[in-house]
């Protein structure tokens, strides 16, 4: 591996996410909300609320869905990114305030293939991923490939960390004088978006010991590869606090459970801890994880879950409305795709006919959240809010399907429409978030 010279000048408080984690460091307040979702809904609702706060606006795209062959989203990292920018840029965010950073970013979409094949595809990622402006990259090679050993050992895993952080320090470099971008090592133990398996009443978190030992492991052959001078931008250790969700628990965080690991975090320099699967935590919980150094919260499928929520919603309501031979019948066309392509749940939601229906429509797991760029869907979608935008529903009928959002559109004095009260309902998914990592009310 090939040494680098990291000894020019880089600011790293010039990345914003580096800066939030400082702010954090020195006063145990505040850290970062993570969006992880491609979907323009909420993308779009992030933006509003995000604005509100006058918070930095992190969006993040995994390994599956934005990659060198387009992912599930059918976009590289450049695309995702190009596009991403400007639409947010016409909806008046500031440039400055909005960060994109790339979640498991390693060999997790090749675990078929042999690693060093996997680790060549993983390095590709990375390098498009650094190139196109990524400032926050979550160097993630905790899982087997076809002839490794399961599990992978922990100094395995680090080296491979450090060849892919070494393929971003490149690319980063070759784009701009110096790198800004910040770096998260870990994983945590359940699969990315949700477990799949039955959950129990309790999830065990990470054990400090084991947290010491990836952090320090890693810290050495980071040093080793000659990226000491990086370690300072290793800015998040992801870990298992105790929270998960399946398909119909939610498993909450306690604190008294955490204690001992958050107190591990006091002892890193320069990281915080970064919670996975934190969707659908009660509101008290946010704020409990941020005060125990659980600083960077991710969320993704909650908010699509909140979209498809408000669609329904506004599907049952023209159908209580226009009668079921008029209005457009989203759930049906949800469905039908779904039938019609069932390689993206199948493998995930076990059970009956019956059961699976209502996994499909209803998992917190969310696996609806890949169909809704079908075509068919998609056309379904627009004809309903144009039925409703055309023609507006009463408001005592559309406060029955969406209370909340209708009185946030009454108080704002906006109209009834489809945008309006698709935006607040995803905005109060995205709220306490937002109430925990923003210093002024955490």
């Amino acid at each position: 591996m090939m040494n680098l010279n990291l000894n020019q000048p880089i600011d790293v408080m010039s990345n914003p996410v580096a800066r939030r984690i400082a702010h954090h460091k020195r006063s145990g307040k505040g850290g970062v909300l993570s969006v992880c979702s491609a979907h323009p809904e909420v993308i779009r609702a992030a933006v509003d609320i995000v604005g509100e706060y006058d918070e930095i606006l992190l969006l993040e795209s995994t390994s599956n869905q934005v990659d060198q062959f387009g992912g599930y989203t059918g976009k590289t990292p450049a695309q995702f990114i190009g596009e991403t920018r400007a639409s947010v840029a016409k909806m008046g965010f500031p440039a400055e305030r909005l960060v994109f950073g790339g979640d498991h970013l390693g060999p997790n979409a090749w675990q078929h293939l042999p690693a060093e094949q996997a680790m060549e595809n993983a390095c590709e990622l990375v390098r498009q991923y650094a190139a196109a402006g990524y400032e926050k990259i979550h160097l993630d090679c905790s899982m087997s490939c076809a002839d490794d050993p399961v599990p992978l050992d922990d100094r395995t895993v680090a080296e491979r960390a450090a060849r892919l952080c070494e393929i971003a320090e490149k690319a980063c470099a070759r784009k701009r004088k110096g790198s800004a971008a910040v770096y998260i090592i870990g994983t945590e133990v359940p699969v990315p978006g949700g477990a799949r398996e039955d959950l129990e009443d309790s999830i065990a978190p990470t054990t400090p010991a084991a947290a010491r030992n990836t952090y320090e492991i890693h810290r050495r052959i980071f040093a080793d590869a000659g990226l000491g001078a990086v370690w300072p931008r290793i800015v998040g250790l992801v870990v298992q606090p105790g929270v998960e969700f399946d398909h119909h628990k939610i498993v909450a965080y306690r604190p008294q459970r955490a204690r001992s690991l958050s107190a591990l975090a006091d002892k890193f320099e320069h990281a915080v801890f970064e919670a996975h699967s934190t969707d659908y935590q009660p509101e008290s919980a946010f704020k409990d994880l941020v005060n125990d150094h659980f600083a960077i919260l991710k969320v993704g499928p909650a908010l699509t879950f909140a979209y498809r929520e408000a669609v329904f919603a506004l599907s049952d309501a023209a159908h209580a409305f226009h009668g079921d031979a008029v209005a457009v019948d989203v759930r049906a066309e949800a469905e039908k795709a779904m039938l019609a392509q069932p390689e993206k749940w199948r493998n995930y939601y076990p059970g009956t006919a019956a059961q699976q229906k209502i996994l499909r429509a209803y998992s917190l797991s969310d696996r609806i959240r890949y169909y809704w760029p079908d075509s068919a869907l998609e056309e379904a979608v627009r004809r309903l809010r144009e039925q409703i935008d055309a023609r507006p529903l009463p408001f005592g009928l559309l406060h029955q399907y969406l209370s909340a959002a209708v009185d946030a559109c009454h108080g704002n004095r906006e109209p009834l429409n489809s945008d309006n009260l698709i935006r607040h309902h995803i905005r109060f998914a995205l709220r306490p978030y937002l109430e925990a990592v923003h210093p002024g009310t955490g």
